[in-house]
C-alpha cells in the first residue's frame, strides 16, 4: 500500500485576545472571516476564497512559549520577493518588530528567503518567496536562518 501525498490543511493557533489576533492576520494577509463565535467559547476561521488556511481558538494566557517541545514557528510561502516586500511594509505599519533586519536570506548562497518575526502572542512567523534574495547575506552562518530565530 502506498502512502498518499500528503498537504498541510490549515493550522489552528491558541490566542490570548480574539480580536486583536483577528485583526492582525486579517491586516496581514488579507485573510476573510469565514466563521466566528463568541459566546462560551470564542474562535474564528480565517481564509480566502473560502479555503480555510488559520484558524484561531481564545483558549491562553501569557505568551508562545518558545523553549518548550512542540511548534518552532510557522511559515508562509508567497508567490515573489515582492509580495515578502508588501507583507514587510504591512508589518512596519502595524508596528512589529522584525527578528532581523528586514528580509533575509534562509543561508549563505540561497536564493530563497524572507522577514522574521513574532504574531501579537508571540508565535513566531516567517513570510518568504523562494527566489530573489540572491547574493544577500545569511544572518546565521553554517545553518538555515529560519531555524534560529
Amino acid at each position: 500500500m502506498s502512502n498518499p501525498a500528503l498537504k498541510t490543511g490549515h493550522v489552528a493557533l491558541n490566542v490570548t485576545d480574539l480580536g486583536r489576533s483577528i485583526d492582525f492576520y486579517e491586516a496581514l494577509f488579507d485573510f476573510d472571516v469565514l466563521a466566528r463565535a463568541e459566546d462560551e467559547r470564542a474562535w474564528a476561521l480565517l481564509g480566502t476564497e473560502g479555503v480555510l488556511s488559520v484558524a484561531l481558538w481564545e483558549q491562553s494566557d501569557g505568551s508562545f512559549a518558545t523553549g518548550l517541545p512542540g511548534l518552532h514557528h510557522l511559515s508562509f510561502e508567497v508567490p515573489d520577493i515582492e509580495a515578502v516586500r508588501a507583507a514587510e511594509t504591512t508589518l512596519e505599519r502595524l508596528g512589529v518588530e522584525f527578528f532581523y533586519d528586514g528580509v533575509v536570506a534562509h543561508g549563505e548562497g540561497a536564493t530563497s528567503g524572507g522577514v522574521f518575526f513574532h504574531d501579537p502572542d508571540g508565535v513566531r512567523l516567517e513570510i518568504y518567496a523562494t527566489t530573489g534574495v540572491d547574493g544577500d547575506s545569511a544572518p546565521v552562518k553554517g545553518a538555515p536562518t529560519c531555524g534560529f530565530f
